[in-house]
């Protein structure tokens, strides 16, 4: 799994408020609809960007709740949220949420569920927190979608093998939509959103994969520290080349909670 410590925070802050990043909690937003009012859980909140989102949408009389287990997320959460009465930040997981039963309206996560052992008891544990006809909102990437040009492509191979072991499943919109069902919510809708680079962005998705892979794979013992650098090499001369693509698809999976 990634280590979400201090050094891994200040680089996601950067390129969470990017545009590439931006677009996922946007498309997680809309299709969440937050309304004035409304009590609403951000599961997996991180650096409390959507959190904060969320506040402005409900304002005063609503509730924005950000949940994380992580010390060095929650303190920015935190602090970036600080100036709304509204919001609360709370530790936990999405397999154990402090809330109590049947208190919200809705429900939103983006890229946590990917890092989940168990994604039906997480599935349950947000309709339990969540009214009838409560909306739950996941979005997460589908990792088979990945298109990453390299010459060199058992290396880029070794290197995206290595990245399968940060996360338990790269297939997660695709069985979100049957766990769902089989927790009593109605499936609404399901929206990908690819990101697709020919230019290598300073503070894109491609930029951040590459920094948090190499350091991961090396850490790991997956790959020399030498190999890895190469790789890092390759990508920025592809770019000054004019040669560099990726891409890669996000899911944003729309449900509600069945009446009883």
């Amino acid at each position: 799994m990634l280590k979400f410590d201090k050094e891994t925070t200040r680089l996601l802050d950067i390129v969470y408020q990017g545009a590439d990043i931006t677009r996922r909690r946007q498309a997680s937003f809309d299709a969440l609809r937050p309304e004035a009012d409304e009590k609403i859980v951000d599961i997996g909140c991180g650096n409390g960007l959507l959190t904060l989102e969320l506040a402005r949408a409900v304002g005063s009389g609503g509730k924005a709740i950000g949940v994380d287990p992580s010390p060095d997320m929650l303190g920015p959460a935190q602090a970036r949220c600080k100036a709304f009465d509204c919001v609360e930040i709370l530790t936990g997981t999405a397999n154990d949420l402090p809330i109590e039963t049947g208190t919200l309206d809705k429900a939103v996560s983006v890229q946590v569920f990917e890092y989940l052992d168990d994604i039906p008891a997480a599935i349950v544990e947000a309709g339990r927190v969540l009214k009838p006809g409560g909306r739950l909102v996941i979005g997460d990437i589908h990792l088979d979608s990945l298109v990453w040009f390299s010459d060199d492509k058992d290396r880029m191979d070794r290197m995206i093998a290595s990245w399968d072991h940060h996360f338990t499943r790269r297939d997660v919109p695709a069985i979100l939509p049957s766990i769902m069902r089989d927790a009593g919510f109605v499936v609404e809708n399901v929206v990908p959103l690819t990101t697709c680079d020919h230019t290598l962005k300073p503070d894109g998705l491609a930029m951040m994969m590459m920094r948090l892979m190499a350091r991961y794979a090396v850490d790991n013992n997956h790959v020399p520290a030498q190999e890895a650098a190469a790789w890092l090499a390759e990508q920025k001369a592809l770019a000054a080349q004019g040669r560099f693509f990726y891409a890669l698809t996000h899911f944003v999976v729309s449900a509600r909670k069945s009446a009883p």
